[in-house]
């Protein structure tokens, strides 16, 4: 992996976002052009720019509400056409981009306990509003390992045929989204891939940022929640836009997961010793965990590219430098789906 200790947030951003020629490939092949509905969050800016790169003069289009102005700019400046637009509101998909291709990144996670009714409109009625809008374009639609019911350690993780038990409030309106987006494609014969991810990772946010704030800041690491599954965000981002390729109606459903359940007392003595600094771990690891089996995916598109030890490095090097992050916590370590 590139050395990014000298490296600023853009030029972070052009690491997460180069395409691999696989990916080149998928997006040469498709026809027409591509919109990414919620671009905005902290995956759809590098998942537009790599579509960007690979559009061999495709236009891509990235809508969001863009609360952050700054990331606006910066897709503009990547050569994308954005549109601000409040999906929740039905009267502003006429202003939307016909086109044959659809990422769909929206959603909502935390505060849901906050705000229930929210949560749901934005994860299970926006959905069916843009697949009836879409209902002639190809979709990918962003789903999450959550649906999942927490599996034993020992399992291998819960596969595509393994049935959605839903834990909490945020994981049933995700399955939600599914069901939306399954019943407009039986409707309108639409082809959709639901990718259900869990977790990706890169210098800003995720489960490895988490764990080094915490070792940094002499907190405790909970190991209730003792194995998890771990995917950089460049290798979560390639295998999301291959997916568009698997699209069919009934949709198609793929894991998106890095290759091993890595287990939080060996990720936290790994961040550790990048840290000279012992982590402080508490509790006893649950016999069960979320993980996900993403073997099918690994047959289709291969393994990702980078391992466990570089994504360890290179996050670590970001967070103790006193880098930008994105203060937004995974929560991996709630079992109660209480977000």
């Amino acid at each position: 992996m590139t050395d990014i200790s000298a490296i600023d947030e853009s030029g972070l951003e052009e690491i997460l976002s180069e395409p691999t020629e696989a990916t080149r490939k998928v997006v040469a092949a498709l026809n027409g052009d591509v919109v990414v509905l919620g671009a905005g969050g902290k995956m759809g800016p590098t998942l537009a720019m790599m579509l960007k790169k690979a559009s061999n003069g495709k236009n891509i289009y990235a809508v969001s509400r863009f609360s952050d102005k700054a990331v606006k700019t910066k897709l503009e400046d990547a050569g994308i056409k954005t549109i601000e637009a409040d999906l929740l509101d039905e009267s502003q998909y006429c202003e939307l981009p016909k086109v044959e291709n659809v990422f769909y990144l929206v959603g909502m996670k935390f505060g849901v306990t906050d705000n229930q009714p929210l949560t749901w409109a934005l994860n299970s009625f926006v959905p069916g509003l843009a697949a009836r809008h879409y209902q002639n374009a190809r979709i990918v639609a962003f789903s999450t390992g959550n649906v999942y019911p927490l599996v034993d350690l020992n399992s291998g993780g819960a596969s595509e045929e393994t049935a959605p038990e839903p834990v909490g409030e945020y994981a049933q309106s995700c399955l939600g989204r599914e069901r939306m987006f399954q019943y407009f494609s039986q409707l309108y014969g639409t082809p959709v891939t639901l990718v259900r991810l869990n977790y990706a990772n890169e210098p800003r946010y995720g489960i490895i940022v988490d764990l080094t704030l915490k070792i940094l800041n002499d907190k405790p690491i909970d190991l209730t929640m003792g194995t998890v599954n771990l995917i950089w965000q460049r290798d979560a981002n390639d295998y999301i836009i291959q997916a568009i390729s698997l699209a069919k109606s009934p949709p198609a459903i793929l894991n998106v997961a890095g290759p091993n359940a890595v287990p939080i007392r060996q990720l936290a003595k790994l961040i550790g010793k990048e840290l000279n600094k012992e982590p402080k771990l508490i509790s006893q690891e649950a016999q069960t965990a979320l993980l996900s089996n993403a073997s099918y995916c690994f047959s289709v598109f291969d393994k990702p590219k980078t391992t466990l030890e570089e994504m360890v490095s290179v996050i670590v090097k970001w967070v103790a430098s006193g880098k930008k992050i994105l203060n937004k916590p995974t929560k991996y370590d709630i079992r109660d789906g209480k977000f």
